[in-house]
């Protein structure tokens, strides 16, 4: 348990952080799926679209410290090489 009033402050707004960043790695797993199913499905120009909006999402969570950065671009090369494919 937190002692002090500041350590107390800190564990309130550890937890609002922790949903937030949740809501972020959340929203992410469902762009990449969202991306995934669209590769499957062979829709070259909804492939594009998914993947423009899951590039943005990983870059956003790598801005705001949420995702590594580098784990960021990888991510997005990776789905990239994945988009390419259907050429």
């Amino acid at each position: 348990m937190p002692n002090t009033k500041s350590a107390i402050k800190r564990t309130r707004s550890n937890a609002k952080k922790q949903q937030v960043n949740r809501a972020v790695k959340s929203r992410i797993g469902t762009l990449e799926r969202q991306f995934k199913e669209q590769v499957a499905s062979g829709d070259k120009e909804a492939t594009q679209a998914a993947l423009k909006n899951v590039a943005s999402a990983y870059d956003k969570a790598a801005k705001k410290g949420v995702v590594h950065a580098n784990k960021a671009a990888n991510k997005k090369s990776s789905l990239t090489k994945l988009a390419n494919t259907l050429a």
